[in-house]
């Protein structure tokens, strides 16, 4: 297409940070009257490319040219005056303030060198009433639910006469009526012609509203495509890198997938659901068994495991261990029962920085115990030393800071951690990213020898080679929604991607 009659477009754009590069030679072009989704898995820069082309952060090669003409963004500010203007998952505006105030902020009509609140209600109540939204603009915002916030931070963008309009995973916290309303809304501006740039992991709606997509995979560009002429199976397998020679050939029928592998129960879930996270699921886990959890990021995987741990509190459905219906309101309910859960998030939700390795082993287990029954200072040292040994920690010794250990031998002092409390299943998410391949190897082979020994795993993990050697059954999820469990011969990764994509 000829630039001068493109929106938008980004060539050949590089990012760099200490040691990474975020985004090489990566292109991007936005037509008007387009809705154009953006893809690709974690780590792959879409987040960096949205933060270039609204100022955020500053290109270091490339160009970006809006509407014909060269442009640099150098604030959010600047980026919003030229016509660029982002939602962003996390609404950012100021819940505390009304509704009409958060459209009009920095921005208020003024009468007298006073605000003219008059002016700015109406204006708000026809901006939202275009929308197809009717409220009392006057009332704070919190009091109102994520989607109606959603609705207000574009009435922010419409009025500030956004050409493009980029949306940073905006369905994340809507549900179903919800999602239908925002993409009325979507088709409306398209209508109009506006441009929309949209982030989404929800294949669903990737193929409901979206003309174009443009796929990145570690930094890179793998192709822009029509939505209509890309197959969800291809889409998939050009996201997460994964290509074979007549794999549109190879469906199976989900159908006959086996059920539920034959064992003892070790935990049952019916029903289980928590709203806004994840859909009600139903889930066994046998003993002695690694379940895998696949899917997409942002499929549901983690939310599952949240759940089923407690972080996120069940809001539907019952869960049974041995046979017991059981109450999981928190992870100090979880542990209680014999369940482990290793986030994702190792620096964040996982070690504590501040801490020592011996000190960060035994937390989990005083919790467990109760910190009245404290764990002396000569038991802990036992019980580091024991477990430095048997995962073969690296380390200078228990009272070296963990926050100082290459990244594999901290997620071992957080599996050491959580195999202290002696847990009948332990939930494992993503133990495995960032971590150098030996220790990979290590750890998986410590997943399959804990199931040996009778222990029932969950096992997440984005890279689906990793997920095929160490389960021994498979539950698929796709919009957070659990769509199929898999096991025998069907856990191979041509299968596992058709299962997917929804063949």
């Amino acid at each position: 297409m000829d630039e001068n009659h493109l929106l938008l477009k980004a060539k050949g754009i590089y990012k760099v940070f200490p040691g990474v590069k975020a985004l090489t030679n990566v292109d991007f072009e936005l037509k008007p009257g387009e809705i154009h989704c953006l893809m690709g898995e974690n780590g792959a820069g879409k987040s960096t490319l949205i933060k270039v082309l609204t100022g955020v952060e500053r290109l270091d090669g490339g160009d970006i040219i809006l509407e014909g003409n060269s442009i640099r963004p150098s604030s959010p500010y600047d980026a919003q005056r030229l016509g660029i203007s982002t939602v962003y998952q996390e609404v950012n505006l100021c819940p505390n303030l009304s509704v009409a105030e958060n459209i009009f902020i920095g921005r208020e009509p003024l009468r007298f060198g006073s605000i003219n609140w008059k002016e700015m209600n109406q204006r708000s109540k026809k901006l939202l009433e275009k929308m197809n939204l009717t409220i009392d603009v006057t009332e704070p915002l919190e009091r109102y639910s994520v989607a109606v916030q959603q609705m207000v931070a574009i009435a922010r963008a419409l009025d500030i006469s956004a050409k493009v309009l980029i949306l940073d995973e905006p369905t994340s916290s809507l549900d179903a009526k919800e999602v239908v309303q925002l993409f009325d809304l979507l088709r409306k501006l398209k209508a109009e012609g506006m441009g929309i740039l949209f982030v989404t992991h929800f294949i669903e709606q990737v193929y409901a509203v979206s003309d174009r997509i443009t796929i990145l995979r570690n930094g890179e560009l793998v192709g822009c495509y029509e939505t209509a002429a890309l197959p969800r199976v291809q889409l998939i397998a050009k996201m997460i890198g994964k290509a074979f020679e007549g794999f549109e050939n190879t469906c199976k029928n989900s159908e006959g997938a086996d059920g539920p592998a034959q064992g003892n129960v070790f935990l049952q879930a019916r029903g289980v659901g928590h709203k806004g996270s994840i859909n009600p699921f139903d889930l066994v886990i046998n003993k002695g068994e690694v379940l895998g959890l696949v899917g997409l990021l942002g499929s549901g995987r983690t939310e599952v495991a949240r759940t089923i741990f407690g972080i996120d509190k069940a809001d539907s459905g019952e869960i049974t261990i041995d046979g017991q219906v059981v109450q999981i309101h928190t992870p100090v309910d979880a542990i209680q029962h014999g369940l482990a859960y290793c986030s994702e998030n190792r620096k964040t939700e996982g070690i504590i920085d501040g801490l020592t390795v011996r000190e960060n082993i035994v937390l989990a287990l005083q919790a467990k115990i109760g910190w009245m029954k404290y764990i002396t200072q000569r038991e802990q040292e036992k019980i580091a030393d024991q477990y430095i040994n048997l995962l073969n920690i690296k380390t200078s010794g228990p009272e070296q800071l963990i926050k100082n250990l290459s990244g594999g031998n901290q997620q071992k002092v957080i599996l050491a951690r959580w195999l202290l409390t002696k847990p009948n299943l332990l939930i494992l998410d993503e133990p495995t990213r960032g971590i150098d391949i030996g220790a990979k190897v290590e750890i998986q082979k410590l997943i399959l020898s804990l199931a040996e020994e009778g222990m029932s795993v969950v096992f997440i993990s984005s890279e689906l080679d990793e997920s095929v050697r160490c389960s021994s059954r498979m539950a698929v999820l796709r919009d957070r929604v659990k769509v199929a469990e898999i096991s025998g011969d069907e856990i191979e990764e041509k299968y596992i991607m058709q299962t997917i994509a929804g063949v």
